[in-house]
């Protein structure tokens, strides 16, 4: 059974759509963003599992992806390019920044050492060899 959470966003859309609309319709705080959170898609492909997450704004010396067995891990960083200076006024902050990781397990164990991965324009893109499973031994019974 893998252990890859359903993505909802309906309640983050429902949440952002009402959040502070009863006391501030504008609902222009100065609030810090959540860390981001890392969205991926699993498919199964010849022999291998093909994972893309998503990593915008993530510079590629950023990521780091770690197989231990069948669990993948991916961990990722958003740095904040710039400060706001002193007679500048942050209104509203809704592009998160921050270290998001995220850790999920698949039904097969992988070989670590053909393990690939690719970064390009915001995705990360895997491709997680399925180890050969060891073939049976016939014992011979004395």
């Amino acid at each position: 059974m893998s252990n890859i959470t359903r993505y909802d966003p309906f309640n983050e859309l429902v949440d952002d759509l009402f959040k502070g609309f009863l006391v501030r319709p504008m609902g222009y705080e100065q609030r810090e963003a959540v860390a981001p959170r890392i969205k991926v898609d699993v498919a199964e492909k010849n022999g291998a599992y093909l994972v893309t997450a998503e990593g915008p704004g993530v510079k590629k010396e950023d990521i780091r992806v770690s197989v231990d067995g069948n669990q993948v891990t991916l961990e990722a960083e958003v740095k904040r390019e710039r400060e706001a200076t002193q007679d500048e006024r942050v209104l509203h902050i809704e592009r998160a920044y921050g270290k998001a990781t995220r850790s999920f397990t698949l039904p097969q164990e992988l070989d670590e050492a053909k393990v690939e991965a690719k970064y390009r324009d915001g995705v990360l893109e895997l491709t997680l060899p399925k180890k050969a499973a060891a073939a049976r031994k016939q014992i011979a019974i004395q």
